[in-house]
């Protein structure tokens, strides 16, 4: 399983790149604000930046909910480094826009998923990956698991190379569940991804070691 960090903030990029198990990162409008990146220069080269921190693939979003403006902005995100990702809404016009740039061999990432059919309809247009949010489904008293367990299905039953991108990933054992039911990848906050380390009997095992070196040394 790939690990994907869903950050614009270059110092948990960072922490995460050294952590040595980062594969790539997601970002949004709304990271890119929380971050207080705006105009379009300002978020180009935030984009640029988080290139040059991580080895792996950067999802950079589309504003426009149009073709030609999504075709137009892809385009320039794809620019701008190998390793980005043109990330595309699940529409009508997002569709067209992924099959376009799947086309011309530019990678995409088809967000704002939350139905099988609508996965569906993203690995037919050649996306590269699907974004799936199931902590959105898990706010609203619907199981998000359920939805990358019928992905995985429909999408081994036909041998779409389409990545299924576990998003809206909130905690610790939403990526272990995700891992049990094949999602590709998961994108969530640094606090997940640290949360794996924890476990009491790690924590009370170590101070035990340094306990008993500590006699046998004094």
């Amino acid at each position: 399983m790939k690990f994907f960090i869903d950050t614009a903030n270059l110092e948990q990029i960072k922490e995460a790149q050294a952590l040595g198990v980062l594969d790539g990162v997601t970002t949004n409008p709304s990271l890119m604000a929380k971050e207080g990146i705006t105009g379009a220069a300002n978020i180009l080269n935030h984009y640029a930046t988080i290139c040059s921190l991580v080895d792996g693939d950067v999802s950079a979003e589309v504003i426009a909910t149009d073709y030609d403006g999504m075709v137009a902005q892809g385009e320039e995100l794809a620019k701008l480094h190998d390793q980005i990702v043109v990330k595309l809404p699940m529409t009508q016009d997002g569709i067209k826009a992924c099959k376009y740039f799947s086309s011309k061999g530019i990678k995409t990432n088809v967000t704002l998923v939350f139905s099988a059919g609508q996965a569906l309809l993203a690995a037919k247009a050649g996306a590269t990956y699907v974004s799936p949010f199931i902590g959105r489904l898990d706010d609203i008293s619907t199981d998000g698991l359920i939805l990358i367990q019928e992905i995985r299905q429909i999408y081994d039953n036909y041998g779409f190379q389409t990545q299924i991108l576990a998003a809206s990933v909130r905690h610790t054992m939403h990526i272990v569940n995700c891992a049990k039911i094949g999602a590709d990848v998961m994108t969530g906050p640094l606090s997940a991804i640290l949360g794996l380390l924890k476990h009491p009997l790690t924590d009370s095992g170590l101070a035990q070691f340094l306990l008993d070196y500590q006699k046998g040394n004094s």
